[in-house]
């Protein structure tokens, strides 16, 4: 159900509007060693999708009438699964055991990134279409190499099944939102930037002004190196481990990613992807990193294999399946 937009008076959509444009002139705050200050907890969380519904063309942004109402769209969508359950509802059938999440534990966010006063539909902003733009092939290698996953041993398993590393690039880069957990706390030094991931407690390591190591074995978040370009850190990562790249890529990517702080409560984080055998061409994302309010600028332990039951549960059944298809035959 929409909420109507006569409820919002016109002052109230001029405020809206007014508080998405940052300053042009902002200057943001200096560490001691003289670089812009990112430091602090930040989120990224957000529905808007990385790649833009193909109903939606080449529409890069909402009006804010448009925003206003998919903001109200999500947010009674997360009311309605938030509802408590009925208590006589039928057991799960084959068709839905998949829907084991309380929603209570969901925190995707409920609004549309605003950056430059622009209503995003989608975070791919290059090419105009705002979708992927896979190489000859390269969707359907991904593809297929989802189909040939194994079960036969927790080595072939996701690595974020396997509490190894965060599930659908929340550690990146590059650094995307999940249905929960899109906290990033920055660090700086006069050397290094250090990102900590609240998803599986990953950090982000950034070497600045340094040389890339290709000598070095591959890390699983690649080899990140940054340098200043005036208020804008620019980090470039390659040498990704082959189990960690990104929808489509080869080991060839490369990713340039770029923090800017426009606002004390905002970074705008865009990334680009190169990767000639996976991409047709390069393509850029941008996201709005809003800062925590001060009464929760903590991180908590997010402890996978406390709970990690699941695993367990996956190759027991892999291995169930196998004797019953051993006695069927």
């Amino acid at each position: 159900m929409k909420r109507p937009l006569s409820l919002l008076s016109t002052a109230g959509l001029l405020l809206l509007a007014a508080g998405a444009f940052a300053a042009d002139d902002y200057q943001p705050p200096l560490t001691e060693y003289g670089q812009p200050d990112l430091q602090g907890i930040w989120t990224n969380a957000t529905q808007t999708p990385l790649e833009r519904p193909q109903e939606l063309g080449n529409k890069g942004f909402f009006t804010l009438e448009e925003r206003l109402a998919q903001e109200a769209e999500w947010k009674d969508y997360i009311a309605t699964r938030q509802a408590p359950s009925d208590p006589n509802r039928p057991p799960p059938t084959d068709d839905n055991t998949d829907l084991g999440y309380d929603n209570f534990w969901v925190d995707m966010g409920t609004e549309v990134i605003t950056i430059n006063g622009e209503y995003r539909t989608s975070i791919i902003v290059e090419p105009e279409n705002g979708r992927i733009p896979y190489a000859e092939g390269a969707r359907e290698r991904m593809m297929a190499s989802f189909r040939r996953m194994s079960y036969d041993g927790p080595e072939a398993r996701p690595l974020g099944e396997r509490c190894l590393m965060a599930f659908g690039s929340s550690s990146g880069p590059p650094m995307l939102p999940v249905m929960y957990n899109n906290n990033y706390q920055i660090v700086q030094t006069e050397e290094y930037v250090m990102i900590l991931v609240e998803m599986v407690h990953d950090t982000r390591i950034i070497r600045l002004n340094d040389e890339h190591d290709a000598g070095n074995f591959p890390k699983w978040l690649g080899d990140s190196v940054g340098r200043w370009e005036g208020n804008t850190l620019v980090v470039e990562t390659r040498d990704f481990r082959k189990e960690q790249l990104f929808r489509g890529a080869t080991e060839g990517l490369v990713i340039t990613e770029r923090f800017t702080r426009t606002a004390d409560d905002q970074i705008v984080y865009s990334f680009t992807m190169d990767d000639a055998a996976g991409y047709s061409r390069p393509w850029t994302g941008e996201i709005a990193m809003k800062r925590r309010p001060a009464d929760s600028d903590r991180m908590y332990e997010y402890a996978c294999h406390e709970g990690n039951y699941a695993l367990a549960g996956i190759l027991a059944g892999a291995r169930r399946l196998e004797s019953a298809t051993a006695d069927a035959q």
